[in-house]
């Protein structure tokens, strides 16, 4: 049996050289994606020829266990993260099918009373925050943009907001499938991802309550700022609000669907008793119809509950899957476990000489992509069963053909994903992760700060939290230990930098000028978020270094 150990000098016995050769694959990916302008998949498949080849030719890694490794971080690109990803996205395009997708966009008309500063709030923030945790993948910024085109906000403001709106969920997004690749990735064990989740819920709150007012500020200015505080306020404290209980107390897969259907119900609340004011001047300023010219449409009690209906349901499922610890060990109980070929027991040795155990396990019941399938199911059912006459029509084969359209459109996400997660495991197995990160933590105590940015550009670049995680994970983990600090919060750092990188992404700037019929014109809508960008940033640096001190209260360690 061959067996192989991590030596982070195995390059000319230097740290340095071997650390500037173990970027050879990072470095690959990127020049293929911004330089050659590749296509994501292509420059993932380049970039992991580039790992197995450090791997076996840098670091002695037997050529058989380097492709091994490169076939067990792809298997869990499939399952589960882009069962997961598949599954989010056909739940959603069931509610379009329905057509009661259309009902839930009139629900945001009326609760606005024509304030389009507060509806934009309301589509971009809540809404699209509900896609992400759902779906997305760009769906978000996609279907966002055109909503608030459809309000008579100019097309550059739109993509503007919905950019900025589509950065506090993401760390939650597709049911989490960001925190979950981090706490796999960086092998933390399932109370330490928790904990990973837990301290992300202490971050991107911050993020959140601002949001709403520089939403109001791009449409507005100062005057609607002014004007829609009272609405600004109570969307972003009770989205924060939400989010960090969900995060630490609740299921941490379900942080932005819960943040987002509390904010939206707080905003309803307030709306009940409160008007904005300014709104027919405003309208003026934005050269719109005013309110007295708007169609008035009927929108009866049960058509708004059959709108909301799909996402109590994911709620509902997802709570009991989670409930105390009957369910949940039950669940559990349904998986597949096996030693993975080519990596037996023993064979695998860290940089400090402990087997690195590389079994695959995959619960088949208990996990988000499975839940959202039995949640796409009830709701189709609920649906077809409760047609009204015809009014709103589904059938189970249009169930089964939003899945074979889902997959099919998944398809180059897809092997991005699973190239990713390749790429990865050869990096973290062979040794070229730990040892770049041991290099990063000859920064000492300031590596904190500097922690979110490596997440910041990992999706700045491929546009993805999930993929950002999946590079630099074990990097984080790395470090962290070498420093002394909590490898938990470093993976958080890495979540929540990546974040703030989303808005300036390539793949989000071109979904958002698609949308908004900008094509060709990234480059402006990339000078309007890159300021947003930078300011998030440093204020996401500045949390995590002050949760290593002033804060650690916020970034509790699990052993």
């Amino acid at each position: 049996m061959d067996q192989f150990q991590v030596f982070t000098d195995a390059v000319g016995g230097s740290l340095g050289l071997s650390a500037l050769v173990s970027a050879i694959p990072l470095l690959t990916f990127f020049i293929m994606l911004l330089g050659v302008k590749a296509s994501a998949h292509l420059s993932g498949l380049v970039a992991l020829i580039a790992a197995i080849l450090v791997a076996i030719f840098g670091f002695n890694m037997p050529a058989d266990m380097a492709i091994s490794s490169a076939f067990r971080g792809g298997l869990f690109g499939l399952l589960p993260i882009v069962f997961v990803i598949m599954s989010a996205i056909w739940f959603y395009q069931i509610t379009v099918a329905s057509g009661r997708f259309e009902d839930l966009r009139l629900v945001f008309d009326k609760m606005g009373h024509g304030d389009v500063r507060i509806q934009a709030m309301l589509i971009a923030f809540c809404f699209g925050g509900l896609l992400e945790a759902l779906a997305g993948f760009g769906a978000p910024v996609a279907i966002t943009a055109t909503m608030i085109l459809a309000l008579g906000i100019k097309p550059l403001r739109a993509a503007t907001i919905v950019l900025i709106a589509n950065t506090a969920p993401v760390a939650f997004g597709a049911v989490a499938i960001p925190i979950t690749t981090a706490g796999e990735v960086g092998g933390r064990t399932l109370e330490q991802t928790e904990n990973i989740a837990a301290i992300v819920g202490h971050q991107t709150p911050f993020l959140a309550f601002f949001v709403p007012f520089i939403i109001a500020g791009i449409i507005d200015g100062w005057r609607g700022v002014r004007e829609t505080a009272p609405a600004a306020v109570t969307i972003g404290l009770s989205f924060g609000i939400a989010q960090w209980w969900t995060s630490n107390f609740f299921a941490y897969q379900l942080t932005d669907v819960i943040a987002c259907i509390v904010a939206l119900g707080a905003a309803f609340a307030l709306l009940r008793f409160w008007t904005p004011k300014g709104v027919e001047a405003l309208r003026e300023r934005l050269e719109l119809p005013s309110t007295e010219n708007l169609e008035e449409t009927e929108l009866p009690g049960n058509r708004v509950w059959m709108a909301l209906m799909p996402y109590a349901i994911v709620v509902v499922i997802f709570g009991l899957a989670n409930l105390g610890t009957a369910i949940p060990g039950w669940l559990n109980s349904f998986q597949i476990k096996f030693p993975w070929p080519g990596l037996p027991e023993g064979s695998l040795l860290d940089a400090n000489g402990a087997e690195v155990v590389a079994d695959y396990s995959f619960k088949y019941i208990n996990n988000p992509g499975t839940l959202l399938v039995i949640s796409g199911l009830i709701v189709a059912l609920v649906y077809i069963i409760f047609n009204e006459n015809g009014r709103y029509s589904l059938t189970w084969g249009q169930v089964g053909k939003e899945l074979t359209d889902t997959m099919y459109r998944m398809r180059w996400s897809a092997a991005t994903i699973v190239l990713v997660l390749a790429l990865a495991y050869v990096m973290n197995y062979s040794g070229q992760t730990v040892t770049i990160g041991e290099f990063f933590a000859n920064l000492g105590g300031f590596f904190a700060f500097t922690a979110p940015i490596l997440g910041w550009i990992g999706v700045a670049v491929t546009g993805s939290d999930t993929s950002a995680n999946a590079l630099f994970a074990k990097l984080q983990v790395t470090a962290a230990e070498q420093l002394d600090l909590n490898p938990d919060l470093m993976l958080a750092a890495n979540t929540t930098g990546g974040v703030v990188g989303k808005m300036i992404s390539p793949q989000s700037l071109a979904i958002a000028a698609t949308a908004v019929d900008m094509e060709g014109k990234e480059s402006e809508i990339f000078k309007r978020v890159v300021g947003y960008s930078f300011a998030f940033l440093l204020a996401v640096c500045l949390m995590v270094f002050l949760q290593t001190n002033v804060l650690s209260f916020l970034a509790p360690v699990v052993n």
